[in-house]
């Protein structure tokens, strides 16, 4: 069966769903989108054809994929249940996808929502950034049913470069807090190195071109280290967004009884950003901080 054949739903489309929205599209699916701010639906329609609908349940009428990108939690029940809601529309052996970086148990929450609708469900956050749903190379977490992500893999990875299922329902999330932990902790190092280094009176492009050869390399160095020294902070993941990512973290960890010393100081170095007024800066942005 030609992708043509098959009808996907895609409901969120800010920075990340909208193009990924585009690349099912362009993969010859027939996608019909919904977005809270209709403008927004009428310009992805009109950037990529497909077509725009009024309800997230009229989005998800006969559609095969379902596919959600929103802010939170309590943004994700908004779409998902009521009279307008995906899951009023959705017909059975359809599979919903939920690209929002949310609770762990609200992955399982509506796990169990759609076994009672015989529906397949997966949480599947994302990593990569607007760059990478841009480019199409995302990295996509996935918790579920193995049968559910058969369904739904080949669609996934129009937009990625990266599709791994990690286990039940719940897991993709808590892969996404393993994610956020780690870029917390070596986000602050970078900014506290490249800090180190203009005090110091170095040179601080000449000294990343060194150590970005050697052991103390990562993406963020490679991508971020030359506009955080710019003071250019309007790349990436919002301050706002990360500071509820590592909440979602910091709560699971009080659940499962891991020590989040590092996050939680991080996430606190955060608030102080925010005080800055940066809480929309990109989250290389912890440099900042050390400039007041």
């Amino acid at each position: 069966m030609s992708n043509q054949a098959v009808k996907v739903a895609f409901i969120g489309l800010g920075v990340m769903g909208f193009p990924m929205a585009g690349y099912l599209q362009q993969k010859g699916y027939a996608v019909s989108v919904y977005n809270r701010t209709s403008s927004k639906a009428a310009k992805w329609v009109e950037h990529y054809q497909g077509e725009a609908a009024a309800t997230p349940a009229a989005a998800a009428s006969g559609a095969s994929l379902v596919f959600v990108c929103v802010g939170n939690d309590d943004d994700v029940r908004s779409v998902v249940y009521g009279e307008h809601g995906v899951l009023a529309s959705m017909q059975a052996g359809a599979v919903l996808i939920d690209h929002t970086t949310a609770s762990a148990d609200l992955a399982r929450e509506l796990a169990m929502a759609c076994a009672k609708q015989q529906l397949g469900f997966l949480d599947a956050p994302v990593s990569g950034g607007q760059a990478g749903a841009e480019k199409g190379i995302l990295t996509v977490m996935v918790g579920g049913e193995p049968a559910a992500y058969v369904k739904a893999e080949t669609a996934m990875q129009s937009y990625a470069r990266c599709v791994k299922l990690l286990g039940p329902a719940g897991n993709g999330q808590l892969a996404k807090m393993v994610n956020q932990i780690c870029i917390a902790g070596v986000v602050q190092g970078l900014a506290e190195a490249l800090n180190f280094a203009q005090n110091a009176g170095l040179d601080g492009a000449a000294v990343v071109e060194v150590i970005s050869q050697g052991a103390a390399s990562s993406w963020q160095m490679q991508n971020r280290s030359l506009t955080m020294l710019a003071g250019e902070y309007d790349f990436g993941f919002a301050v706002d967004w990360m500071r509820k990512d590592l909440s979602i973290a910091l709560n699971e960890a009080r659940k499962n009884g891991s020590h989040l010393p590092l996050t939680a100081l991080v996430d606190q170095f955060y608030s102080e950003v925010q005080q800055l007024g940066g809480g929309r800066w990109d989250t290389s942005s912890l440099l900042a901080r050390l400039k007041r």
